[in-house]
């Protein structure tokens, strides 16, 4: 990796996360510090000499979100720099530039890179837009062979996208390699691009937030305004586009926007790319976001009489160019939308809304789908490329060509003539052959509309994927939340579809009459879930309805319910391998636990967090948690250390920040469970394993007699060190009381000595602990505040 500055350190880690070596390198100082002139060092000493790369990895490696799946994998990344160890790069397959973006620094990189690369190694760079085949010019055949452009997108472990320009003389099987390298083994959504300006994501998605100013100054809307409309309620991501925008910082945004009127003379939008007054001030005051404090929005301290000093944040009037508190904003359009969960028919609503709201999403798509229309064939031949780049890259959850069938294309394009939107001609020539909508989906294959041959088209790499939206055909079973999929070979899948993928009544059914399917039937099953997380846990509301109406036979009878479905899944006839993807909460956790394995999603935030809504893990996960823990501790022959460090990550509602992060804290188990780097391929991995643990005879478990738990003894440490914790006001009264009640369940109530128990023994003194909390009023207060705000309350 030639540069280690933000986005080189970066993929430096990505690619140490899954397992590779890396060489990072930067440029030597010119001149020394404060601290190196206090030691007394010199230019000539190493730690001066590498000090960029040092501190620049090191900067990345605390950085908040992590650029690493666990802390461990920094030991892959070794150091260095450009003159001293340059030659080094012999030893590699595969050498990416990443330095600053100006042609003559990036073309005297490739001059010393040539020097000491060894023929057919890799040579790519992460430019953002300037042209590929200008950067090869004057290199060897070899060379030229082997580049290509690697664009990724920041930050690379949460950014999908990576796309990837060739030269005109790449060679096929360096594309082919790059292509799959990428989806299968970096996790990536690989997008093919032509060598255009911006290539397709940052082109179509820079245009998205010009087209968001344009219509925002059409319409007199402020800020505030503006982010409430274009975040989650539309299927963007929660920073919406201004404080995105501060995110990324507003320069490189500019750069982008200022760039392609120059470098695409003939786009017919051009005039959208023009800066409105408003960027141009705050280039001007250097307001650029986060990296100098301020851009569109402000963090200043709380004024006097806030709460615990809560920093203020100011949002910046564009008229005015001042800031001032945030405004409040209402619109009976995004009142309408927000109780429907359906993506593509809250955008539905929210592009027919009557108010101002409704004017501006029609406004914002009408450009939008005018534009991408025309981008085709000019950036990409095939349009799905330009939903995959925006859904990756800027982490849209549905893509503007699928936007544009979700309202229907013809009457849309009427709407956008009456208004004097111009389409390409080619979709009006889609539409004249009969062909409704640019995607639709056939016997579980998903197609694309072609341009060029006027027909549907399978959308290529796809085949590697399970996807389980796309067989309908194969539905098994169903009922109100769950579909049971048939995915081929004699293997199932369960998927359900609630707010948050939360579990309820109808799901533990799914469960449960999924497994008795399955051992009928098939050779196995899969529980897998789409959408952004796996599943918040179980379902809170009807938890606190039952506690609130003091229905407490109802509340026994649906914990029982809940710890009845995990333990079947244990011990089904069946091996059954859970799927978890994003958030992993309480019972989702659960689930995964009492699977016979877990193929995680590397972004999977597992976690038993019950204890943060005053409750402890009753579906089965406090028992789980006291049972590994006495798995290792007699495997190890020792008594308390694995119990107290997993009674710590219950008791203190630990999340892990990645599936690899899961194993440390003993969610995961080596051996068993494994990670999906990509997603995507998180099913059809699970399948794999699942006929694999068939073909090789799958006996059904049988219920454990032999839990040690430590009774009083280990009682007495837990106890102890709560304690401790209070008294150093780490934890309220309130706190104390649920992991008091936490750790007698784990240690198996009140023993006189370690004992072997059965799990239903921890089981009951599980539902009892649970259900004793749920007569509690300061439980009741954690439950609404997280249905009313859904925030944690500490009480």
């Amino acid at each position: 990796m030639i540069g280690s500055g933000v986005m080189g350190s970066r993929i430096a880690c990505h690619f140490a996360g899954i397992g590779v070596q890396v060489l990072l390198l930067d440029i030597v100082p010119f001149t020394l510090n404060d601290s190196e002139k206090s030691k007394g060092l010199t230019l000539n000493d190493k730690a001066v000499r590498n000090r960029i790369v040092t501190d620049a990895l090191q900067a990345t490696l605390k950085g908040k979100p992590s650029a690493v799946y666990t802390q461990k994998v920094a030991a892959l990344i070794s150091t260095g720099n450009i003159d001293d160890d340059l030659p080094k790069i012999a030893t590699c397959d595969w050498v990416i530039e990443v330095v600053v973006e100006r042609l003559d620094i990036k073309q005297q990189i490739f001059n010393k890179i040539e020097q000491f690369r060894k023929p057919g190694t890799l040579v790519t760079t992460n430019t953002s837009g300037i042209p590929i085949h200008l950067m090869s010019e004057g290199r060897s055949e070899d060379f030229q062979q082997h580049f290509c452009g690697t664009h990724f997108f920041n930050p690379p472990r949460y950014l999908r996208l990576l796309e990837i320009i060739p030269d005109p003389k790449t060679k096929p099987e360096v594309i082919d390699f790059l292509m799959d390298y990428g989806m299968r083994f970096l996790g990536k959504t690989t997008v093919l691009c032509k060598d255009t300006p911006a290539f397709i994501a940052n082109r179509v998605g820079v245009f998205g937030f010009m087209a968001v100013f344009k219509a925002m100054q059409a319409l007199g809307l402020n800020v505030d305004e503006v982010d409430a409309l274009t975040g989650e309620i539309f299927g963007r991501p929660k920073s919406a586009t201004f404080r995105t925008g501060d995110v990324v910082g507003l320069d490189t945004l500019v750069h982008v926007a200022k760039d392609l009127p120059i470098n695409a003379p003939n786009d017919e939008a051009v005039d959208i790319f023009k800066m409105p007054p408003f960027l141009d001030k705050m280039i001007e005051n250097k307001w650029l976001g986060d990296k100098t404090g301020q851009g569109f929005y402000k963090k200043v301290p709380a004024p006097k009489g806030a709460p615990k000093g809560k920093p203020e944040i100011l949002t910046l009037n564009l008229e005015t160019m001042e800031y001032g508190p945030k405004v409040k904003t209402r619109f009976a359009t995004i009142d309408a939308a927000k109780p429907i969960d359906d993506l593509p028919q809250r955008i539905k609503t929210l592009y027919f809304g009557a108010d101002k709201a409704g004017e501006f999403y029609k406004m914002f798509h009408h450009l939008l789908f005018a534009y991408v229309s025309h981008r085709i064939p000019e950036i990409a031949d095939e349009l799905y490329k330009i939903d995959d780049g925006l859904k990756a890259g800027f982490g849209w959850e549905i893509g503007a060509f699928e936007t544009w069938d979700a309202l229907g294309v013809k009457k849309t394009v009427e709407r956008m003539k009456t208004a004097g939107y111009a389409v390409a001609p080619w979709v009006t020539e889609m539409l004249a052959k009969g062909c409704a909508t640019f995607y639709k989906t056939e016997k579980g294959q998903r197609k694309y509309y072609d341009i060029r041959t006027g027909e549907y088209q399978l959308i290529p790499g796809l085949g590697s994927f399970i996807i389980l939206e796309h067989l309908e055909e194969k539905v098994v079973w169903k009922n109100s939340a769950c579909k049971l999929y048939d995915i081929g070979d004699d293997v199932v899948a369960l998927r359900w579809n609630t707010k948050m993928n939360s579990i309820g009544g109808e799901v533990l059914e799914g469960v449960n009459k999924s497994v008795a399917i399955a051992e009928e039937k098939y050779k196995g099953l899969v529980i897998a879930n789409n959408g952004p997380n796996f599943s918040a846990g179980a379902n809170v509301g009807l938890i606190f309805m039952f506690a609130a109406e003091q229905e407490y036979d109802e509340l026994d009878m649906a914990v029982r319910q809940f710890q009845a479905t995990t333990m079947r899944l244990r011990y089904s006839g069946i091996p059954v391998i859970v799927a978890p993807h994003g958030l992993t909460l309480g019972g989702g956790c659960e689930m995964c636990l009492h699977a016979d394995a877990v193929q995680a999603a590397a972004e999977s935030y597992i976690g038993l967090v019950e204890v943060g809504v005053g409750l402890i893990p009753g579906g089965g996960g406090t028992k789980e948690m006291a049972l590994r823990a006495s798995d290792r501790n007699i495997k190890e022959d020792i008594e308390t250390n694995y119990l107290q460090q997993l009674f710590i990550n219950v008791g203190t509602a630990k999340v892990s920040t990645s599936a690899h992060e899961a194993y440390e804290n003993f969610i995961l188990r080596p051996g068993f469970d494994h990670i999906s780097i990509n997603p995507d391929l998180r099913i059809a991995e699970a399948k794999r394993n699942i006929l694999n643990i068939a073909a090789h005879g799958y006996t059904q478990p049988a219920p454990r007699t032999d839990i040690k738990v430590q009774g009083r003894g280990g009682l007495g440490g837990l106890l102890s060190g709560i304690h401790g914790m209070w008294r150093g006001n780490y934890m309220s009264d309130y706190d104390k009381l649920i992991v008091e009640k936490l750790a007698w369940v784990m240690c198996g109530g009140d023993l006189s000595q370690p004992t072997l128990v059965t799990e239903q023994y921890l089981l009951d003194l599980e539902r009892e602990a649970f259900l004793s909390l749920c007569g509690q009023r300061k439980t009741l207060e954690r439950l609404q505040s997280i249905l009313t705000s859904g925030k944690p309350l500490r009480n």
